[in-house]
């Protein structure tokens, strides 16, 4: 399989359908970019009836879950940012709307759980920092990784995430749950704070 090109993958994962989508990237496809709408009129519509096929969604759906179940054995952790990259683009990729995520991790940085806390809106999410305590604690969690989507498609960190990300450390510190990272996911582009210095 390593050597098919990716329409003979596509064509073996959708069948007939492959040559309507074979023309298009695969990160839009799966849904790790956001579709772009063209300006045309008509041309959104087929733009998004391709973007949402349920067996790419669902290859993508068991290739999140795959990923988890691996994350949450022993011999692998969450511990350097390269490790948990492509989890997030799958978690957070190409969604029109913000989330925010949090990867629970035990002492030895194994996956406990991962879950978006909060959803927003094309913009902003709120968060909540007792409501992200209470969920640390019920977890027994160790420490957490944070995340976050900007539909906009700017991986860059704003004045407001900087202090929220900050917020969460100090609140989190009261209860011995370490902040190891926090990272923005834009369309393909994923940002890390422990990368930049932030954390």
């Amino acid at each position: 399989m390593m050597n098919s090109t990716n329409r003979e993958l596509l064509s073996i994962l959708l069948g007939e359908d492959s040559e309507s989508h074979s023309m298009r990237s695969l990160a839009e496809l799966f849904g790790l970019r956001t579709v772009r709408q063209a300006a045309t009129y008509g041309v959104a519509e087929e733009v998004l009836s391709y973007a949402m096929s349920g067996k790419l969604m669902a290859a993508r759906e068991l290739l999140r879950r795959a990923l988890a179940e691996s994350f949450g054995e022993s011999s692998v952790n969450l511990a350097s940012p390269a490790s948990v990259r492509d989890y997030l683009r799958l978690f957070l990729g190409g969604q029109e709307y913000e989330s925010f995520v949090a990867l629970w991790l035990d002492a030895q940085n194994r996956l406990i759980a991962g879950m978006e806390l909060f959803r927003g809106t094309t913009t902003q999410t709120s968060v909540y920092p007792r409501e992200v305590v209470r969920t640390g604690l019920k977890l027994n969690a160790s420490a957490v990784i944070f995340a976050h989507n900007h539909p906009s498609g700017s991986p860059e960190p704003s004045r407001a995430d900087e202090m929220l990300t900050n917020q969460l450390r100090q609140a989190l510190a009261l209860v011995d749950i370490k902040v190891l990272d926090h990272f923005i996911v834009a369309d393909t582009a994923v940002m890390s704070f422990a990368e930049r210095g932030l954390i």
